[in-house]
């Protein structure tokens, strides 16, 4: 389990292609000596399990699944990635509950400023639409936000500077693919109505 609050950054150095599958090695200078083989990795919103690590460096077998499903297909060398470890018992709650389970792509179809801050406007498969409220929570690329407003399969987001500044989300611009993963209140809430996605 994770909460949406990203520790760091990570850059993509080395990608070993294998059968449907690849192995991906990030460098990044948070702090990752407690990390342990088999441990549990958001990146860029998606729940990894470490397989090597270095004084600086984290690798990763992704499998084809993920491949198909999220952004992580498109990863290449120098590609920035969002980092989150996973939640302890006692660690503060300051996002929200996120499993690291993608529910799909979604596209950020405008980016303007707003004030010091920034706006995003989000498109999202038409399937995922019906998770998505005004003051819900999501997490794009890992990173937990609350939806301003809802048009469709539109929402809108605002970006603070610090969000901004510590996450790869200053290197999204118009048709930039990232990762979604709802509200899983919001998901199984629909399960019970019985209006599960397709």
């Amino acid at each position: 389990m994770f909460t949406g609050i990203i520790i760091g950054t990570g850059k993509v150095i080395a990608i070993a292609e294998g059968n449907k599958s690849r192995r991906v090695t990030l460098s990044t200078d948070i702090n990752i000596a407690s990390l342990q083989i088999g441990a549990s990795v958001a990146c860029d919103g998606c729940c990894l399990t470490l397989v090597e690590k270095s004084r600086d460096t984290l690798t990763f077998d992704v499998a084809a699944e993920t491949m198909a499903l999220t952004t992580l297909k498109n990863w290449d060398i120098d590609t920035l990635i969002n980092i989150e470890t996973s939640l302890r018992l006692g660690d503060e709650l300051g996002g929200h509950m996120v499993s690291g389970h993608v529910d799909g792509v979604a596209l950020v179809e405008s980016v303007r400023p707003d004030g010091d801050s920034w706006r995003f406007e989000i498109r999202v498969p038409d399937y995922l639409a019906r998770y998505i409220s005004p003051k819900g929570s999501v997490a794009l690329n890992g990173i937990s936000l609350t939806v301003n407003e809802v048009e469709g399969s539109v929402f809108g987001v605002c970006i603070i500077p610090h969000t901004w500044k510590v996450t790869n989300i200053h290197l999204w611009d118009e048709g930039t693919q990232i990762n979604l993963e709802v509200d899983q209140l919001a998901r199984y809430v629909a399960r019970i109505l019985g209006r599960d996605a397709a």
